[in-house]
């Protein structure tokens, strides 16, 4: 009987999302592939350090018993064979326990996303961030020199999204984009009882609610909602979630404040925006990445 991924929750994550290979990926840029590649096999014994993606992916991994594989965390790269060789053997030098991968030598890998049912795509490329969402899968551009997670909840996922074009659509900023803060509230006030419609990332946040129910002692997902608006546009969020069936762990309405200071204190393993703006602010304290939907990411 084929093996099959359908029961778990599935990472596909990029190699420069996994492991830190920013200086290799300057000499990719500064040269070509073929000087990358010899690089890389200069280096193939050498365990590259781990990237910004990293402590959440071992995280998500330790769900897994020996009775029982909840998570599945996959290399989906554009990276070529020879230089994947060198991922694999970096991730078993950590004990990543990581059997399935997939390298494409520059052509787009996003393609494969749908055969292995990902709940999640983390790439440091925007263009397949792009079709990985108009693909309807939940994916974010990771940006590669974000701080790395803290080291203090090792029994906890923490993870952070914001609201409106995240886990929510991105209606409501249409009509801030087009009629301001106040056609926003009065918006929300007109519609406070209606659920808003399901965002990009709303798969994710159901799939780590299932993954939560698994009930194990030694580990735990903390989730946190951290928003730019503030009352009275909180009490339609609430209501969503409530016929969502899915509770939050911590929601942050903040009103336009800083995102970054507040994600310092929250200290996820990653954290997810739509807005640049906000993921430069939050990137400097946590991992973070870059959710390319919605009004405010059109060309």
């Amino acid at each position: 009987m084929a093996q099959t991924l359908d029961d778990k929750l599935v990472v596909a994550i990029s190699s420069r999302a996994l492991f830190d290979f920013e200086e290799e990926n300057e000499l990719f840029e500064q040269a070509d592939d073929e000087a990358y590649m010899q690089l890389q096999r200069e280096r193939l014994d050498v365990p590259a350090k781990p990237g910004v993606a990293f402590s959440l992916a071992r995280k998500l991994l330790a769900f897994n018993t020996p009775t029982q594989q909840r998570v599945e965390v996959v290399v989906l790269s554009r990276n070529d064979p020879f230089s994947g060789l060198r991922v694999m053997k970096s991730a078993k030098h950590y004990g990543l326990p990581i059997t399935r991968c997939a390298f494409t030598r520059g052509t787009p890998p996003w393609r494969y996303l749908a055969p292995l049912r990902a709940n999640l795509f983390l790439s440091t490329h925007l263009a397949d961030v792009r079709a990985a969402l108009d693909a309807g899968v939940p994916a974010a551009q990771v940006y590669p020199r974000s701080a790395h997670a803290s080291d203090r909840h090792p029994s906890e996922v923490r993870i952070a999204f914001d609201g409106d074009a995240v886990l929510f659509s991105d209606e409501a900023e249409q009509v801030y984009a087009q009629g301001g803060l106040s056609a926003f509230q009065q918006h929300e006030a007109d519609k406070v009882t209606q659920p808003l419609p399901d965002g990009p990332f709303k798969p994710l946040l159901a799939a780590l609610h299932q993954l939560q129910q698994a009930g194990l002692a030694d580990m735990r997902i903390r989730t946190a909602l951290v928003t730019a608006r503030s009352a009275p546009s909180d009490e339609r969020v609430i209501r969503t979630l409530m016929d969502w069936g899915i509770a939050v762990d911590e929601t942050f309405f903040l009103g336009g404040l800083d995102k970054g200071e507040f994600l310092r204190e929250f200290e996820p393993d990653f954290f997810f925006d739509d807005q640049t703006g906000h993921i430069e602010s939050a990137a400097r304290h946590v991992p973070a990445g870059h959710v390319a939907s919605g009004v405010r990411n059109e060309a």
